[in-house]
Order: structure tokens, then sequence, then C-alpha cells
């Protein structure tokens, strides 16, 4: 549920190959401020596993990219995207050809996962980025604030 519990499980050696690292609630509102996952990235390519795992997740990352990394996802977990729901063991499709990121969960686990599912908490509940995590728009629109 976040980019420290990723980076404990990477260094942890509960990554493999062929799996996917789902790191959410980095996103705009999450964040917020949607942090870049440059420590997570840089642990699995220290580990050799860049070029048999994939990152997905609604923080963001710099353009130092060496693996398969799906970042800015939308909507972001914060606010009830698909990302909220992923569980352990969920199989994930990347196709980078076609552009595709699917879940393989069925319509009717979707719909219980969802309607067990509860925000979380602000990680900030005072200041310019608890403002900011209020306000932003998704990463899909920018992740400005908007104010209308």
């Amino acid at each position: 549920d976040s980019e420290d519990d990723a980076n404990a499980a990477i260094l942890a050696g509960r990554i493999k190959d062929g799996n996917v690292v789902v790191i959410r609630y980095e996103g705009p509102k999450g964040g917020p401020g949607m942090r870049e996952m440059y420590r997570a990235m840089k642990y699995l390519y220290g580990m050799g596993l860049n070029k048999t795992t994939a990152l997905v997740t609604d923080g963001r990352f710099s353009g130092t990219n060496n693996g398969c990394f799906v970042g800015h996802i939308s909507p972001e977990a914060a606010e009830g995207g698909p990302l909220a729901v992923v569980q352990d063991g969920d199989k994930i499709t990347i196709d980078v050809i076609r552009g595709i990121l699917h879940l393989h969960v069925s319509d009717g686990q979707m719909k219980e996962r969802f309607a067990a599912w509860k925000k979380p908490e602000p990680k900030i509940t005072k200041g310019h980025l608890a403002l900011y995590a209020k306000l932003a728009s998704s990463a899909s629109k920018g992740a400005v604030v908007r104010a209308d």
C-alpha cells in the first residue's frame, strides 16, 4: 500500500521472477504529491529482477527506467481506482504493444472487492500537501490543483 511496503518486500526477497509489484496510494491525492518510485525501481534493478518482473503504480517514474514499469495509473487507488482492490496473487497482464494493463479478476469479484474497500485516511492532514490532496486532479489530467 506504499513505496515503503514494496521496498521492504523487495529487500526481503519476497519478489520473484514473473511477479508484478503493485505500489498504490502514491498518486496525486494518495501520496499526496505523486512521489517518484525511484527506490523500488532501483532495488529491482540491483537485485537483477528488472528484466523478469514489472512494477505498476499510481505514482510516477523519472526517465531512468530499466525494465517494465507502468506509472501514472488513473484513477488512482486513493480515489477508488482498480489498483485499490488488487490482491496478492492476482494475475496481471501488461501488453506494451497494445497499451493494455489487465487485471484478471471477474466482474463479480471486482464488485465484491469494491464493496469491501474503504477509502484510506489521508496521510497528511494539515498544510499545503493536505490541501493539494483535496484539490488535485487525476494524473491523467495533469495532477494539477483545481479550485473550481
